[in-house]
């Protein structure tokens, strides 16, 4: 039966319609593959192509501390490797159990690649010496090498947690040395020492997310 122009019209038009729907998802997917960049507190992302990223952007800067087996942890220990970054303190009776427990998730699903590892400050160092952190990872299950609890200077860290992490959410609020850091963030670093995500440390969606972009940024290493 010979089909009328009308109708090979419509035909036309829902084929065209099929089409486009196909490359935007197409453009969709390529673009939620790629992790954005952070540079500031807003954590506002930012997109660059390979190769175009600026010379002087935001970068983890020099440290030097100690973990919970004594040993040096400077930022020379994670570069070229993909780090997740928290804040707490031993002696935490709020947040820092639920996140030491969500941090262990993300400990154990990369237990076997040398490449990923976890960094975890504590925001009380002159409490939490390395005899305090050891014995708090013994409990907490944390493996030696994989996941450095750290102590060192106090200002050091909170210099650190505040100015290179960004990792309070109190933004526009002045802190001084003395005011107390206290969060519940988890904040992805790739091999550049660059920041490539914020995660809420309690919520078990957000850490699954953290999980699934650290296997994202593993492909580029």
């Amino acid at each position: 039966m010979k089909k009328s122009p009308m109708s090979l019209l419509k035909i036309w038009m829902i084929a065209l319609i099929l089409t486009s729907c196909s490359k935007a998802e197409k453009v969709e997917t390529g673009s939620a593959s790629l992790l954005p960049y952070y540079e500031e507190a807003t954590f506002t992302p930012i997109w660059y192509e390979e190769g175009s990223l600026p010379a002087d952007f935001h970068q983890i800067p020099e440290f030097s501390l100690i973990n919970q087996s004594g040993e040096e942890i400077t930022e020379k220990s994670i570069t070229g490797k993909i780090s997740i970054v928290d804040f707490f303190f031993t002696s935490c009776p709020g947040i820092c159990p639920k996140t030491t427990a969500n941090m262990t998730l993300v400990q154990n699903e990369f237990l076997k690649d040398d490449e990923v590892i976890l960094l975890s400050h504590s925001v009380t160092p002159v409490y939490d010496s390395v005899a305090v952190l050891k014995e708090y990872a013994e409990e907490k299950g944390i493996v030696p090498g994989k996941w450095h609890l750290l102590t060192g200077s106090r200002a050091e860290i909170y210099t650190l947690g505040r100015d290179a992490y960004f990792a309070e959410e109190d933004l526009g609020l002045m802190k001084s040395p003395d005011d107390f850091l206290h969060t519940e963030n988890f904040i992805l670093l790739d091999g550049n020492r660059q920041i490539r995500g914020i995660y809420n440390g309690l919520n078990t969606t957000s850490i699954n997310q953290l999980i699934e972009d650290v296997k994202t940024l593993r492909k580029t290493l």
